[in-house]
């Protein structure tokens, strides 16, 4: 059914969309303590930025991914009409989500790591996504607006484009991967979450990446943990029960964090 809406523009701000509407209801989730692997009162106390500023820099972040998203869109409208036709089969659809997923990880990966070991970039501009100390769900692009450009914006833009995914297509990814980003941060661990089930990439995973002991491991983001594995980075960790509610990610090994 056609609502006079381009693929185009749903492609450019259902995502913005449901990023907030699905960091709103882990919001709600996480009013519950039996859910949460932080406290509430340890996302207060320790988190070293204040939500409104992580809101501002939230809606500066999305605003640049849709201009960028309005330019990509307009630089490759010339091949709609053959991406188009492709939509319709399964498995190009499945192949097109598939690339698209590894190069984004590929991506993030190695600018998220070279952003930890570099102690300009990190003190500079890294370290303002880690005020957040105690993840919680609206706070998954908190992120200096250089390294939104570098590392989320234009991974988005190179995993549409190598991917030969439709901008309609487009909009089915995207906000995959946004929902993907905010349950990596919500800070909640969901027995039926199917994120879970599929990704061993998940909330617990990145909240370790987010504690001192684990600021030099598991820097993979959003979907797998494979360069993790391949190259040395993997932190284990195993779920325990808190025992004031809720749950806590532990490491399985000691590390040294130099």
């Amino acid at each position: 059914m056609d609502f006079g809406v381009s693929d185009e523009l749903l492609g450019t701000f259902v995502p913005i969309l449901v990023y907030w509407a699905y960091s709103g209801i882990c919001t709600l989730v996480g009013s519950f303590d039996n859910y949460r692997l932080h406290s509430k009162k340890d996302e207060n106390d320790k988190n070293l930025v204040s939500k409104t500023t992580v809101i501002k820099g939230v809606l500066l972040q999305q605003a640049v991914q849709a201009l960028v998203a309005t330019i990509l869109f307009t630089v490759t409208g010339n091949d709609d009409e053959a991406k188009t036709n492709k939509k319709a089969c399964l498995i190009v659809l499945a192949r097109q989500f598939l690339v698209a997923m590894l190069v984004l990880d590929t991506w993030q990966y190695f600018l998220h790591r070279y952003m930890h070991h570099n102690k300009f970039l990190y003190w500079n501009i890294h370290s303002q996504h880690h005020r957040i100390v105690v993840p919680y769900a609206f706070g998954a692009l908190y992120n200096h607006p250089l390294e939104g450009l570098l590392i989320d914006t234009a991974s988005g833009a190179l995993s549409y484009h190598l991917s030969g995914m439709s901008p309609r297509a487009s909009i089915f990814f995207f906000s995959l991967a946004t929902i993907k980003a905010i349950d990596d941060h919500c800070g909640l661990w969901l027995p039926w979450n199917l994120f879970h089930v599929f990704f061993r990439n998940n909330s617990a995973y990145h909240d370790i990446h987010h504690q001192l002991y684990g600021a030099k491991y598991n820097f993979s983001q959003p979907f797998f943990v494979m360069w993790d594995r391949v190259l040395g980075t993997y932190m284990p960790y195993a779920i325990e029960q808190r025992v004031d509610g809720g749950f806590e990610a532990r490491p399985t090994k000691d590390y040294k964090n130099d």
